[in-house]
C-alpha cells in the first residue's frame, strides 16, 4: 500500500478552547442521536422543517401511516432538544474544548513508530486474522508508509454535562437528565467530526480540495481515518495511555481513569490516518499467537493484555 506521505502544513500540539457550540452543531449527526432514544427511521432532514404545525404535520404526515407515531416522537424529542440547546447557548453552561498532535511517524511490521523530541514512541496495532471482502487482514500499522511519514493523534470533551445532569435530576426532572447526556455525547462526537474537518484540509491539509457536505462527511466519504481507542480497529483501550504522552489530554479537561475510561464523558480520542486507501475495519478475534506477539510489544504480561482484550480472544 504504498503512496507518497503529504508533509503537514502544521506539526506538534495545538489546542482550542471553549469552541462555538452553533457550529458544532451544524454537525451533529442526529441519526445516532434518536437510535439511542430508540427511534428508527429516517430522521436526518428533521432540523430544516419549519416550527410551526402545519410544518410539523406535514413532515409527519409524510411517513407512512405505522411509522407516524414514531415520527411525532422524534419531533418533539428534536423541539425539546432545540429548546435545551439554546438554553445550553444562552446560558453558556457547557465548554467544548479539544486538541490534536501531528508527528512524524512511519510503520515497522505491525507497529505505529511515531518521532517525538527526537525520541521514538512505539504503538502496537493488532491484525485481522479473517480477511475482509478484498481478501486482505489489515493493520492500522499498514496506513503508514516504513519511512517518512506522519500521524495525528485527537481528543475533544464537553465539559460541565455531568453537573447539569445531577442538578436536573436532584430537581425531579429525569427526562431533561438524561437529555443533557445524550445530547453531550453528540456535541462531542460532532466536535470530532469538525476536527478532523479541518485537520483534512488546513492543519495537515492533506485533503485542500475537499468538497463535501456534512452529511457526506458523516457518511465518511473523505480521505483518512480516525479510529478511536476502543473501537473496532483499535479495540485495546490501554492504547489511550500510549498516545496520552502525544497530546496532553488533561491540557483540554480530559483525565483518565485507571481502566483508560475518559472523563467528562463526552469525550472522544483516537488516531488520525491519511493514507488515501486508509479505511475502518474491526479487528475481530485473535490466536494466542498473537496475543504473545502483542503482549511481547507492549512489554506486558499475557494475562495482563487479556483484561483489555476480553472481546477479541
Amino acid at each position: 500500500m504504498s503512496y507518497t506521505p503529504v508533509k503537514p502544513n502544521q506539526t506538534g500540539i495545538h489546542y482550542f478552547f471553549d469552541l462555538d457550540l452553533n457550529e458544532m452543531i451544524t454537525f451533529i449527526d442526529w441519526r445516532f442521536y434518536f437510535l439511542v432514544w430508540r427511534l428508527t427511521g429516517r430522521f436526518e432532514a428533521i432540523e430544516s422543517v419549519e416550527k410551526t404545525q402545519a410544518a410539523e404535520a406535514e413532515w409527519i404526515n409524510a411517513f407512512k401511516e405505522e411509522d407516524r407515531p414514531k415520527a411525532a416522537e422524534a419531533m418533539k424529542l428534536f423541539r425539546d432538544t432545540e429548546v435545551l440547546l439554546k438554553e445550553i447557548i444562552d446560558k453558556k453552561l457547557v465548554t467544548l474544548n479539544a486538541g490534536y498532535s501531528i508527528f512524524p511517524a512511519y510503520s515497522d511490521g505491525d507497529d505505529i513508530v511515531v518521532i517525538k523530541d527526537n525520541q521514538e514512541i512505539r504503538i502496537p496495532t493488532l491484525r485481522q486474522q479473517k480477511p475482509g471482502n478484498d481478501g486482505f487482514c489489515y493493520s492500522l500499522a499498514d496506513f503508514l508508509a516504513p519511512e517518512n511519514d506522519y500521524i495525528g493523534v485527537f481528543a475533544n470533551t464537553v465539559i460541565g454535562p455531568e453537573e447539569l445532569s445531577k442538578k436536573y435530576e436532584e430537581e425531579g426532572d429525569v427526562y431533561k437528565s438524561i437529555l443533557i447526556k445524550t445530547i453531550a455525547d453528540r456535541l462531542g462526537e460532532a466536535t470530532a467530526e469538525w476536527l478532523h474537518w479541518k485537520v483534512r484540509k488546513e492543519f495537515w491539509g492533506y485533503a485542500p480540495d475537499e468538497d463535501l457536505t456534512i452529511s457526506e462527511m458523516h457518511k465518511t466519504y473523505f480521505k483518512g481515518i480516525r479510529p478511536a481507542v476502543g473501537y473496532p480497529s483499535m479495540p485495546d483501550q490501554s492504547i489511550i495511555f500510549d498516545i496520552d504522552p502525544l497530546l496532553h489530554f488533561d491540557k483540554v479537561g480530559i483525565t483518565l481513569t485507571e481502566n483508560g475510561a475518559m472523563y467528562p464523558n463526552a469525550s472522544v480520542s483516537g488516531l488520525y490516518f491519511a493514507h488515501p486507501k486508509s479505511k475502518y475495519f474491526m479487528i475481530g478475534k485473535i490466536d494466542d499467537e498473537q496475543l504473545a506477539d502483542y503482549a511481547k510489544r507492549k512489554g506486558k504480561a499475557v494475562e495482563e493484555i487479556k483484561k483489555w482484550m476480553i472481546a477479541n480472544i
